[in-house]
């Protein structure tokens, strides 16, 4: 943290003195709602926790030993030159793995038509979190009217969603004084 702070400081005081700097490394925050908004919540979601089945080593990112496991699970396995190729495909930050974006863009290039590899067209046809997909607006009003009942989509899955935990809040309330009651007639 000391290092941290002191490089800071010195790359501070560099600009002041009017040296030239490298530009600081800029952390991009990955959000999957704004970034994919084809998507509803609850597919996020849904993709989220496919994407953690397959993730085994719990990583955050599905490998090639991992993707091969998945093909296998969804009855299409695959060589390793193929499952390369499928890598190769969505990986936009040559890691040689997969991580939860990439994951998202099978589906989002596979909605628009785009894939070239046929094992991700597997993935995408096999892993199905709904009926909906990518559609483009026809016009500019359209495409206005659709992110403003995207917005209202997400507020009302957020909604529920907190309904929910509340309503299981509850009931975990409700069982733990149910087990009190009981506790208390044990030790009377």
């Amino acid at each position: 943290m000391a290092d941290e702070l002191a490089a800071k400081l010195a790359r501070r005081n560099q600009i002041n003195d009017g040296e030239s700097v490298e530009p600081s490394p800029e952390k991009k925050i990955f959000n999957p709602y704004t970034e994919f908004p084809e998507f509803s919540r609850k597919e996020i979601k849904e993709f989220e926790k496919k994407f953690k089945e397959f993730d085994v080593s719990k990583d955050g990112f599905i490998d090639l030993m991992e993707l091969k496991m998945m093909m296998e699970k969804l009855g299409a396995p695959q060589t390793h030159v193929a499952l390369k190729e499928m890598i190769k495909e969505i990986d936009e930050d040559f890691d040689g793995q997969m991580n939860f974006r990439e994951f998202l863009l099978i589906f989002k290039k596979a909605a628009g038509g785009e894939l070239k590899c046929d094992g991700l067209s597997v993935i995408a046809k096999t892993i199905d979190v709904s009926e909906a997909g990518v559609g483009g607006a026809k016009g500019f009003f359209e495409g206005m009217a659709a992110r403003q009942a995207s917005a209202n989509k997400f507020e009302k899955e957020i909604k529920d969603e907190q309904a929910e935990k509340k309503k299981q809040a509850e009931e975990a309330k409700k069982r733990k004084e149910e087990f009190k009651s009981k506790m208390a007639n044990f030790t009377s």
